[in-house]
């Protein structure tokens, strides 16, 4: 009996320690290297998860520059990119380079007018119709006689009228009446201070806002820094309008509540362009209607809380070219309220006739200064008499 137990015993052990050697041996077999996948360079790239945006690697390197904790332990801060500035087209000669699309809707002037001095005989009932053509582009009734008696003395006079000698007949006495000897900067660098300070206004749809923005690229393709005044608290999308042409040349944008007081805005605006040391400030009014005497004295009023800072070095109105002698109207009351400096025509590339320049100029006794010439943004233009002249009678 003992030796039968003796005997399991020793089978136990024998077969325990067998069992250990196995586990032993097990344990130091080292566990094969996970199997490398070769990327299918043909396979489609996974689709995203539903409700998730694809990452370009731009955004990844965005997201891992905002994922970075920062030294001492606080949040991570977002890295915003500075918006891309766009470079305004050069001012310089910019009216002679729109000169074709000005052509195209402004010389049936010009060419109606070398067409009736071109006729074998001039007669009473021509010199009538020279008078039409001129009533009808919006010229005016004043500035209309000035020129057709202008323009009988030196037929008479030349004798001979060829096409080229016509041409050159009307060129110069249109010349006249449009005005060369003005002075058409817009003063915008007074010589004692900074910020020049430029206030534009205008009625409701004449483009005016456009305008603003429109003018502060001409200002910083001319090398000037530019301080925007939204000063429109009325309509809700000015103040968003005018800031984003700002943004796209790197001009600060000023603005206040909806419906708050325009002279605050507009104040704010040019201390801030003081501050700055900014070179102009440019304020952009809301469109009032010329028939509400109380949003015109609240004109008034805006620009003499302007000018507790500094005196308005221009003040600009913007009328929509296609109305015609109905701008005229508009013109006197605006005048009547805050000084009118300058003229800007807009529109003037639609069905706008050309004399409204010479009507408006005898109106108000001041110059035009800018035209608009078309929806682009460096559609806006210096008055350049010359190249006016040569798009209203052609080639």
């Amino acid at each position: 009996m003992e030796t039968v137990i003796l005997a399991v015993v020793i089978a136990v052990v024998v077969l325990g320690a067998l069992g250990g050697l196995v586990v032993g041996s097990r344990r130091k077999k080292p566990l094969p290297p996970p199997p490398t996948s070769v990327p299918d360079i043909t396979a489609p790239p996974a689709e995203p998860h539903i409700g998730d945006e694809a990452e370009t690697p731009r955004d990844e390197a965005r997201r891992t520059i905002e994922e970075v904790d920062l030294p001492d332990g606080s949040a991570p801060v977002a890295v915003e990119e500075p918006p891309v500035l766009e470079v305004p087209e050069p001012t310089a000669g910019r009216l002679v380079r729109l000169r074709s699309r000005l052509s195209r809707s402004q010389s049936a002037l010009g060419q109606g007018l070398l067409t009736l001095l071109s006729r074998e005989h001039l007669d009473e009932d021509t010199w009538e119709e020279i008078e039409d053509t001129l009533i009808t582009a919006d010229v005016g009734v004043a500035p209309t006689q000035e020129l057709v008696d202008a323009l009988r003395e030196r037929v008479k006079v030349l004798g001979t009228r060829t096409p080229q000698e016509l041409r050159a007949l009307l060129r110069e006495e249109l010349l006249k009446l449009v005005g060369t000897d003005v002075d058409r900067t817009v003063k915008t660098e007074p010589e004692d201070r900074k910020p020049g300070i430029v206030m534009v206004v205008g009625v409701n749809g004449t483009g005016k806002t456009t305008t603003t923005g429109k003018l502060a690229r001409v200002l910083v393709a001319d090398g000037r820094t530019v301080v925007l005044g939204a000063a429109d608290t009325f309509r809700a999308a000015a103040a968003d309008q005018l800031q984003t042409w700002g943004e796209r040349v790197g001009a600060h944008t000023v603005r206040g509540p909806e419906a708050g007081d325009p002279a605050s805005v507009a104040f704010d605006a040019v201390k801030e362009g003081k501050e700055m040391g900014v070179d102009v400030v440019l304020i952009d009014t809301a469109g009032r209607l010329h028939t509400k005497t109380g949003l015109m004295d609240e004109l008034g009023k805006v620009k003499r809380v302007v000018e507790k800072h500094a005196p308005l070095d221009e003040v600009l109105l913007v009328l929509d070219a296609t109305t015609g002698q109905n701008g005229l109207v508009q013109a006197r009351v605006f005048a009547e309220v805050v000084d009118i400096t300058g003229i800007v025509l807009t529109k003037l590339d639609g069905t706008a006739k050309g004399g409204i320049v010479v009507a408006v100029q005898r109106e108000l006794g001041v110059p035009v200064k800018l035209i608009g010439l078309g929806e682009g943004a460096d559609d806006l233009a210096p008055f350049e008499p010359e190249a006016f002249v040569d798009a209203l009678i052609g080639d």
